[in-house]
């Protein structure tokens, strides 16, 4: 799906308030969330390489997040191919 901040998807399937946003910067995927119950979230944090996101994976070992899950590289590849 694509609107005015670019292409996303939503990470939590039966929660739409909240998207996740992708691009490709050169040869890396980002990622940025968009939380429509929280708008500062989107001017606070900005885009995540997926390789800094594998590498904090580590840190949410035994949680219930999934940084893998939320932060769908496949996804957002099927995304940015569709657009191409």
């Amino acid at each position: 799906m694509k609107d005015k901040r670019g292409l996303y998807y939503y990470p939590f399937p039966e929660n739409k308030r909240i998207r996740m946003y992708v691009r490709k910067q050169a040869d890396s995927i980002e990622f940025r969330l968009w939380n429509q119950d929280d708008p500062k979230l989107w001017k606070e944090h900005g885009w995540l390489p997926y390789d800094a996101i594998l590498q904090a994976t580590h840190m949410h070992k035994g949680k219930d997040f999934k940084p893998k899950q939320t932060y769908d590289i496949n996804i957002a590849n099927a995304l940015i191919k569709d657009q191409s």
